[in-house]
């Protein structure tokens, strides 16, 4: 047994990944600290390209991190399970079982002593207790989520291709997600169709379902006006203050009355914490599931524990749950942890500096808006800057978790990647 300090992080997102690569290349590879990530997953890839990913217009294959490499590369190790509760009195996590599809036991529940423990479990769609939509509605909260969708949305491409019948796709959501979501689908078609295999491209039909007055509601008016233009120019349907009531395998029902049938139904809407944030031997919770953290980011109840990004929530000064506030809590955490353990030094309190948001509509446009609400980007070759600018955060990701050498590998083979393969997947 280790007589290492013992920092145990839970979830390998943005944030987890980040705290663990930095206390990793400073503190575990000299053997200061003993740094475990756990994950039910066996990779990372960067949350805001997930509706690339489902479309099929970025590879996942050449975009994501295996946890067990990387861990091996900068000195932590890579536990695979997922989180079922703690018992903070022994500090010690413990994992579910591992089963197969079968329901198989592959492994028993397992345990973890901490003397950190650090939650960077982000946050899922949050369907409000709405009927039907669990189980009728495709949720984009992860990579399987991502593939599942890319699989059935390559299977139902082929149908209409087949059939000639048009394709009817739902989104319930106008924020980031799901408005990227519909722009990056045409886009998908529109490139598929270079490589049409019958005479006629089908038709797609995407509606964009938002509860409020507009879309991107964290972006300035004119930027929303802006998008939904743009949208409606590629025959995307717009529908804002239209509130979903329920969802069946068919469509939405809305609460005017009225329906919206789709083969395809997507839920991007809301923000809430994974359910398991509520067993975790009795931290205090806010009503979004999120933990309730003091400013310094530790838990109201714990000072051994630490939640990061989506999953927590500061009363004081609540922030919204995006890459960019993970991304600095993380590295907020990595600088002072250090001294919180090794000297008793109390961590500072956690200052957020909002450095703005970009949104990509494909190839089509896109727009950035500072923090004073300024915009750049907009129609300028197709909202090239914007959409470079997006791109730029991605690589910033990709530099930080890789290093400099290893980061411009990454971009030269995904460079050269795309003289090789179809720029959208084909299978």
């Amino acid at each position: 047994m280790s007589d290492r300090f013992r920092v145990v992080i839970v979830g390998g997102g943005v944030a987890g990944m980040a705290i663990a690569t930095r206390l990793g290349n400073s503190l575990g590879r000299s053997g200061k600290l003993d740094i475990t990530l756990v994950d039910k997953g066996f990779s990372h890839v960067w949350k805001p390209m997930l509706h690339c990913f489902a479309a099929g217009t970025a590879k996942n294959e050449n975009d994501r991190i295996t946890f067990i490499s990387h861990a091996a590369a900068h000195g932590f190790r890579f536990c695979y399970g997922e989180i079922a509760g703690i018992d903070r009195a022994a500090k010690r996590l413990k994992l579910a079982p591992l089963e197969e599809e079968d329901h198989e036991v592959l492994l028993d529940e397992r345990y973890l002593d901490y003397d950190v423990l650090i939650f960077a479990i982000g946050s899922r769609a949050n369907d409000f207790g709405t009927p039907g939509v669990v189980e009728n509605c495709i949720f984009l909260d992860n990579i399987v989520e991502a593939n599942n969708f890319n699989e059935r949305f390559r299977h139902a491409v082929i149908q209409a291709y087949g059939r000639g019948s048009p394709l009817d796709i739902a989104i319930v959501g106008g924020g980031a997600t799901g408005v990227q979501l519909a722009a990056e689908l045409h886009k998908a078609l529109d490139i598929g169709s270079l490589y049409n295999f019958t005479p006629v491209t089908p038709e797609m039909r995407v509606t964009l379902l938002e509860a409020g007055p507009r879309i991107l509601p964290a972006f300035p008016e004119n930027v929303s006006a802006a998008a939904q233009k743009q949208l409606e120019a590629l025959k995307i349907k717009v529908l804002t203050s239209t509130m979903v009531s329920g969802a069946d395998e068919h469509g939405f029902m809305l609460k005017d009355g009225t329906r919206v049938d789709a083969q395809f139904r997507v839920w991007a809407a809301g923000v809430k914490a994974p359910d398991v944030t509520r067993q975790m031997d009795g931290l205090e919770c806010g009503r979004g599931g999120q933990f309730l953290v003091r400013p310094n980011l530790q838990t109201t109840l714990d000072d051994s524990i630490f939640a990061v990004g989506d999953c927590a929530f500061i009363s004081d000064s609540p922030l919204a749950p995006t890459a960019q506030v993970a991304r600095q809590q993380a590295h907020h955490l990595a600088r002072y942890l250090p001294g919180f353990i090794f000297n008793k030094k109390p961590v500072p309190a956690f200052k957020f500096k909002n450095r703005g948001a970009i949104v990509a509509l494909g190839d089509y446009n896109g727009w950035g808006a500072f923090a004073d609400g300024k915009t750049f980007g907009g129609g300028f070759m197709h909202g090239l800057s914007a959409r470079l600018g997006h791109m730029a955060l991605y690589r910033q990701h990709q530099f930080e978790l890789y290093g400099p050498f290893r980061g411009m590998i990454a971009c030269f083979t995904d460079w050269l990647d795309g003289f090789v393969r179809p720029p959208v997947r084909m299978d």
